[in-house]
């Protein structure tokens, strides 16, 4: 048993929230927790949403469940208060200034339709608890080796390409796990995601549990219900989810998760904590016997395949946007990187309320954007003319529109280099030196910190992953081998989910951060004179050779260890 697991056998994890209110209480240290709990405590604190800054001891990043990513105005509003009043710098380090972009009191939009806010002091939880407990919201198993966020299409209910509106299922199914202390103690995190939609944005290639529409006929009548993947996943040891021979109605959904979190509790390694996901367990018994596992456990009949109702992949949902009430549109606003300040999201729930009608919602999206729903036609014009959506019009350019950034060094434990600054200063600085086709409308760009993949980049059109560079350098030199060690990264080329699904090649390893654009634009610059009709930028890094893409990025006068030219 690995020592998390220990931890977590010693002390149901989900006691901890009783533990926080009690430390609350008691004006407990961070020492007095660790003297009374033990250092376990740290870990399970994670089920109630909460990730120590192990960079700034003494404050947490704090986790909020949005299933589906739909909330209504108010509970945005109350989200970005929150923010406004807690998640807010100490002067030691560095207090509203110790941010250059953004300053303080900013939320980030996770890629699985969260939102993360920073700075937060255990003594507050019980207080945020409260007011989010008066609109119904949570931080509970944001984090934590238990059902996470259960994830959906942005325009659930909205859009021409949906099948039916799957966010009843969404909801049901994150009701069931959350506090169900049966299922909130399995080997390793577990994650769902649930979609109506033909265009599966909810990326269930990438999923332990996937749900995608499909039609069967029952009782000789048509009937909409969903197809089902399992065991996919990214980070270290990516897989695509394998599709299984089931239909499941959508009154059967709950159902059918609980039973494949049975299968995964019961059979998941609970030794090894870096093969524990459930992408390694479906891997080793083979889908027709995990699927087996799952028909004996569950307590409903499981059909076989209907018609698969899944067309593609749309990675987002940025522009102005047609409802299926034609006189309504829905507005995807660009937040690159994803982090905006909490009096910004207050303001927009405002314009929400305002513009919107009484059906409207504020929907996160897995690329890191937000959507602004039931928006009548002629209200549009002043709804992005509002103040806070000056940094967030509908309409970027293509880089801007496809960034995706995770937390990075600023504040994750695991983090080798920064990321969100990083993110939105290459999206606009590409979006202005890089002249792209006029038919390709988004370039998608991730960039993890370190190997853990919250930022996806397996499957972008140029990933990046974090790491650190020796760069010779005579002159100012930081070793007796006259190197420098500077934050840099490794390039992958050519992902994309949906029909032609396929992870990054890793063509480019260790690449110091200042010679990433002009290796890009070298990159682009071939692509322009290469490029077949219509195709995309990841269709091209596919069909050319890897040694080629290289030759493209490196400059003869490379002065880098393995990677790019440090000078261009």
């Amino acid at each position: 048993m690995n020592t998390v697991e220990r931890w977590k056998q010693e002390k149901h994890p989900l006691d901890v929230i009783e533990d926080v209110k009690e430390y609350a209480n008691e004006g407990l240290s961070f020492d007095e927790i660790e003297d009374r709990a033990g250092d376990g405590e740290w870990e399970r604190l994670k089920w109630a949403g909460m990730y120590s800054h192990g960079k700034q001891r003494g404050y947490f990043m704090v986790r909020t469940k949005v299933p589906g990513g739909a909330l209504r105005p108010e509970q945005a509003a109350v989200v970005g208060n929150v923010v406004d009043e807690y998640a807010t710098a100490p002067e030691e380090y560095g207090g509203a200034q110790q941010n250059d972009r953004w300053g303080d009191a900013f939320v980030d939009i996770t890629t699985r339709q969260d939102f993360q806010m920073h700075w937060i002091e255990l003594e507050d939880m019980p207080a945020i608890w409260e007011k989010y407990d008066d609109v119904g919201l949570t931080t509970i198993q944001g984090c934590g080796d238990s059902a996470r966020n259960v994830l959906g299409c942005p325009a659930a209910g909205l859009d021409h390409h949906e099948v039916f509106d799957a966010q009843p299922v969404i909801d049901a199914v994150s009701e069931f796990f959350t506090e169900n202390r049966e299922y909130a103690n399995l080997p390793r995190k577990f994650k769902i995601t649930i979609t109506g939609c033909r265009e599966d944005c909810a990326q269930s290639q990438i999923n332990d549990v996937g749900l995608t529409p499909a039609r069967k006929e029952l009782d000789g009548e048509p009937y909409y219900g969903f197809h089902a993947r399992v065991g996919g996943g990214l980070s270290d040891g990516p897989r695509m989810a394998s599709p299984l021979d089931v239909f499941v109605r959508p009154e059967d959904a709950v159902e059918f998760c609980r039973a494949v979190a049975q299968v995964f509790k019961e059979v998941g390694d609970r030794h090894n904590r870096g093969v524990c996901r459930m992408r390694y367990l479906v891997e080793e018994m083979g889908p027709e016997n995990f699927e087996r596992a799952i028909r004996d456990r569950a307590t409903v009949p499981l059909r076989s395949r209907g018609e698969d109702l899944t067309d593609g992949y749309t990675g987002d949902h940025v522009g102005v946007h047609e409802q299926r009430d034609d006189d309504l549109r829905y507005v995807g606003f660009n937040v690159v990187a994803g982090r905006m300040g909490g009096d910004e999201l207050v303001e927009a729930a405002r314009a929400a309320n305002k513009y919107g009608t009484d059906d409207t919602t504020i929907r996160l999206a897995t690329d890191q954007n937000f959507l602004i729903t039931h928006v009548p036609e002629e209200n549009v014009d002043d709804l992005l003319a509002e103040p806070f959506a000056a940094d967030y019009q509908p309409d970027p350019g293509p880089f801007s529109r496809g960034a995706v950034g995770c937390t990075g060094s600023e504040f994750c434990n695991y983090g080798i280099i920064e990321t969100k600054k990083r993110v939105k200063t290459w999206a606009r600085e590409l979006d202005n030196r890089i002249d792209t086709p006029d038919d390709l409308d988004v370039v998608r760009m991730h960039m993890s910190g370190c190997s853990a993949s919250c930022a996806q980049p397996q499957i972008a059109d140029i990933g990046f992953r974090g790491e650190t560079v020796q760069v010779g350098d005579d002159e100012n030199s930081a070793n007796e081998e006259g190197d420098t060690i500077v934050e840099g990264m490794d390039v992958g080329l050519g992902g994309s989910l949906g029909v032609d699904n396929e992870f990054i090649d890793w063509v480019e390893t260790a690449v110091p951060a200042d010679a990433v654009i002009p290796a890009l634009e070298r990159l682009f610059a071939t692509y322009a004179d290469e490029r077949r009709d219509g195709e995309r930028f990841y269709e091209w890094c596919r069909r050319v050779d890897n040694d080629r893409l290289q030759t493209v990025m490196r400059r003869a006068d490379a002065n880098v260890s393995g990677g790019v030219a440090a000078n261009d």
